[in-house]
């Protein structure tokens, strides 16, 4: 499904401890995460925010964690099962085609791609398949690398989203990214 794929092994910096110091995953989440929730997590990688955001919905709740790169997700299952949260997450592989999440039909209550976007060969199948997977008035939070990701770039990938029935509810501060809140209109 990417065309600008990160590597595995570029999977491990990224879930280094230290990224929690400018990328604090309870302090982004907090406003918008609560007990019992589903949360989507789309380019999951090796779990750097699937394992918080598992914490934060609780026994009662999922995280379902979406991934094109098999051993990335392999990576997030064993830190899942040490950490104790392997019962609130579900792993899934997207295919070239398709997020695979057509199961989770308006099941999600937020979504998450963080560092993903920039990587999809189709940004507007991402958004129908997301806008889908989101219960009415779901959230999305779509963060890209300012490094890696343009200002401009950033605002056409909004643009997007919004033509495929988003609204714009915000846009949170987190370092080193350009950020919005999307919401699915009810």
């Amino acid at each position: 499904m990417a065309h600008r794929l990160c590597p595995v092994w570029i999977g491990y910096f990224l879930a280094c401890p230290i990224r929690k110091m400018f990328q604090n995953p309870e302090k982004i989440f907090s406003p918008h995460i609560r007990k019992g929730m589903t949360v989507l997590d789309i380019g999951c990688a090796m779990g750097f925010f699937s394992l918080p955001l598992a914490r934060m919905v609780g026994a009662e709740g999922k995280v379902i964690s979406s991934d094109i790169q098999e051993n990335m997700l392999l990576s997030l299952e064993k830190r899942a099962e040490k950490a104790g949260l392997a019962d609130r997450i579900v792993t899934r592989v997207c295919h070239k085609d398709s997020f695979n999440l057509h199961d989770f039909k308006e099941q999600a209550d937020f979504a998450l791609a963080f560092a993903v976007v920039h990587e999809l060969p189709d940004i507007p199948l991402f958004f129908s398949e997301v806008y889908e997977t989101l219960k009415p008035a779901g959230r999305l939070l779509i963060a890209e690398p300012k490094g890696h990701v343009s200002g401009k770039e950033f605002e056409i990938t909004v643009s997007v989203a919004l033509q495929k029935g988003f609204k714009s509810a915000g846009r949170p501060r987190i370092a080193y990214s350009h950020a919005v809140i999307l919401e699915k209109e009810i």
